[in-house]
């Protein structure tokens, strides 16, 4: 999985990137990067707006979430505004926005509410704005983009010492694992022939993998293992006690094609349908723990499609896209191969090292938020804007698409904050 994602030539690295494969709410609409500008001035606001605010993208693609951020923060207003769901200077009337409430990013400055006595006033006309101190920075391994704007950096690698904001969107599903099948003897591997995507039972796993599985993957055989995570890491909020249909399972990046269980092409044998499968996180735990190791001070945001212990995918999730189509995941670098995340126990392994709770809650409850709940724009509106209607209808529809409860809404929003408190939108 690792060469056929990462390796040259790979999936990630070759051609023009994902965005010519799948869709992704960064790919969906400009209201996404709105969202997440706001977040991103609540961050600053809670760091008490740092002379060099950090923007990490990880898992970059081509740098299209960096690229739609900072064109948002160069048309924000310098002091005070909002930015609406479709990235303009919020208005009354605008669809898809709830209406301002006290304490939120259209009613702050940046320093102060909108309460702030005038003797404020010459301060924040002092502080440098936003757009100034702001920086950011693309993780991939893929080239630089030759038309990415110069103030965007690119690097392979997470940079250490962050001040501000690190965002992973569809990136941890991604980062590459092993699959196990639970057999008669306990859990052994899945082997995969990298050419054919044929797949046969090897080992069994290792001790590091067992203790991974029996904490986080109940077996048929243990389906109320008593081995659990810490709960002292935990703010989960009510999202939790969602079914399997809201868990996120069913949300994967939109596709047309096979099931999402399909593993080999037709003809080639496989594991027996029937095994329960397991993916096996601890790679993408140890990954995610590493990212949060890098900031010194703000937020980590993950954002992806994935499930909660108590419902775990049986057959597990192991898929393909190419060219807008659900494959067969064959690991040969001509296609994405892709598994949905264990969103808690990721969350754990993050909390582990920020030694902070977190919040997990599912994204169009993180949208909503924000000020994105997708409503239509007043009908009123048609008969003396026209216009500003039909821009308004559209904002709403793009809006609607990313808090859609079996499409991109499902997917999680994992925040872990290091060394700042649970902001209003980050707590909700």
């Amino acid at each position: 999985m690792s060469r056929a994602l990462y390796g040259p030539g790979g999936f990630f690295v070759a051609d023009t990137g994902p965005a010519d494969h799948f869709r992704t709410s960064v790919h969906a609409s400009p209201a996404f990067a709105a969202a997440l500008l706001r977040l991103i001035t609540e961050v600053d606001t809670a760091l008490g707006h740092p002379s060099r605010l950090d923007v990490v993208d990880v898992g970059a693609g081509r740098g299209e979430l960096l690229h739609g951020l900072l064109r948002l923060v160069a048309s924000t207003p310098a002091v005070g505004g909002a930015v609406g769901v479709s990235g303009e200077p919020t208005r009354s009337g605008r669809s898809g926005l709830i209406p301002p409430r006290a304490g939120s990013p259209e009613t702050l400055t940046p320093t102060a509410s909108a309460g702030a006595s005038a003797e404020a006033a010459p301060m924040v006309a002092a502080r440098p704005s936003l757009a100034q101190r702001v920086r950011f920075t693309a993780v991939e391994y893929a080239a630089r983009p030759e038309n990415l704007p110069e103030e965007i950096n690119w690097t392979s690698e997470i940079p250490a010492g962050i001040t501000g904001v690190l965002l992973a969107t569809e990136w941890l599903d991604n980062v590459p694992l092993d699959v196990a099948v639970h057999t008669e003897d306990g859990w052994r591997y899945v082997l995969v022939d990298p050419e054919s995507g044929a797949e046969s039972i090897g080992e069994p796993a290792s001790p590091d993998d067992l203790d991974w599985l029996k904490t986080w993957w109940p077996s048929p055989t243990s389906p109320t293992s008593t081995n659990s995570a810490p709960d002292w890491t935990s703010a989960l909020t009510s999202a939790d006690a969602t079914s399997e249909s809201e868990s996120g399972f069913g949300a994967a990046r939109p596709a047309q094609g096979s099931s999402l269980t399909a593993r080999s092409r037709p003809g080639c044998p496989e594991t027996p349908h029937s095994a329960h499968r397991a993916e096996i996180g601890r790679s993408r735990d140890e990954a995610w723990a590493n990212a949060v190791q890098k900031i010194s001070r703000g937020l980590a945001v993950a954002v992806d499609y994935g499930h909660l212990r108590e419902t775990r995918p049986v057959d597990g999730t192991l898929t393909g896209y190419r060219d807008g189509r659900q494959v067969p995941p064959v690991p040969d670098g001509s296609s994405d191969v892709t598994a949905h995340v264990a969103m808690d126990s990721v969350a754990s392994a993050g909390a582990a090292v920020a030694r902070c709770a977190y919040s997990l809650v599912l994204q169009r409850e993180a949208l909503r938020a924000l000020g994105a709940d997708g409503g239509r724009p007043p009908l009123s509106m048609a008969g003396t804007d026209p216009a500003g209607y039909v821009r308004a209808l559209a904002a709403a529809s793009q809006v609607a698409e990313l808090t859609d409860p079996v499409g991109l809404g499902g997917h999680w929003w994992l925040r872990q904050p290091v060394g700042i408190p649970l902001g209003r939108a980050v707590a909700r």
